[in-house]
């Protein structure tokens, strides 16, 4: 095991992860944001973030319509690594939202995306219609001092019934209480009908960890989670 989780990691890197999950101000954050966007593609790489990948993987296995036709809403896309992996897997028809304007223009020049939009989630809601898109994706940015757990009822308006929704959120002891709130949230909105859950798979090395405190019982890494939901046709009422 390594001598000290995140200790092989730059300092710059450490840094700058740590400073976009720490408690801030909304427009504080999102600066932080479009300061990273540069960056921000080679440090994931040097965490070995394995979120994109997995959440791509199990979105596509969960498809059963081709995957060229469905119409993919990614929230919080950021520089477009979600896009990438959906596109190998034979996604074609994305859409794309982010609060950071440094990061949206990061996921344009990827040419990946039909459309891209700035939209502060939880502030506002999504730019798009109900009942619109075929799957929804919001990986890596459900997590303590992020976007809030309460965006789901937005993320499942603009699903098709019937459509799916990939989540995802980190199980390091400092999103520990998030996640629980998180699990709270989707587990009501399943008995209230609104979805069934298809998958919650626990992956023990999600990314490397940026601090010793948080690496998964010294593995230098820390844990996370994919889940995909389904979109619960509305149920006919009875006549009369």
């Amino acid at each position: 095991a390594p001598s000290g989780a995140g200790m092989g990691l730059p300092a710059a890197v450490r840094d700058r992860v740590a400073a976009v999950h720490r408690e801030s101000t909304l427009p504080e954050r999102l600066r932080l944001y479009d300061g990273w966007a540069a960056h921000y593609e080679q440090d994931v790489a040097a965490l070995e973030y394995r979120a994109p990948h997995l959440a791509a993987a199990s979105l596509a296995f969960a498809f059963s319509a081709p995957l060229a036709g469905a119409r993919l809403l990614d929230v919080a896309c950021g520089t477009g690594l979600v896009a990438r992996e959906l596109h190998r897997r034979g996604f074609r028809c994305l859409h794309g939202v982010d609060g950071s304007a440094g990061m949206l223009e990061r996921a344009r020049s990827t040419g990946l995306y039909q459309q891209l939009r700035l939209c502060v989630l939880g502030r506002e809601p999504l730019p798009a219609p109900s009942e619109h898109y075929d799957a929804v994706t919001l990986v890596g940015a459900l997590g303590e001092g992020q976007v809030p757990s309460t965006v789901l009822p937005e993320l499942l308006r603009v699903t098709k019934p019937g459509g799916f929704l990939c989540l995802t959120t980190r199980s390091n002891p400092s999103n520990l209480r998030y996640k629980a709130e998180l699990e709270a949230a989707l587990g009501q909105l399943e008995r209230s009908g609104a979805w069934q859950k298809l998958l919650a798979q626990e992956v023990a090395c999600w990314e490397r960890a940026t601090a010793e405190k948080e690496s998964t019982q010294g593995t230098g890494y820390i844990s996370g989670v994919v889940y995909i939901y389904q979109k619960c046709p509305v149920p006919h009422l009875e006549e009369g």
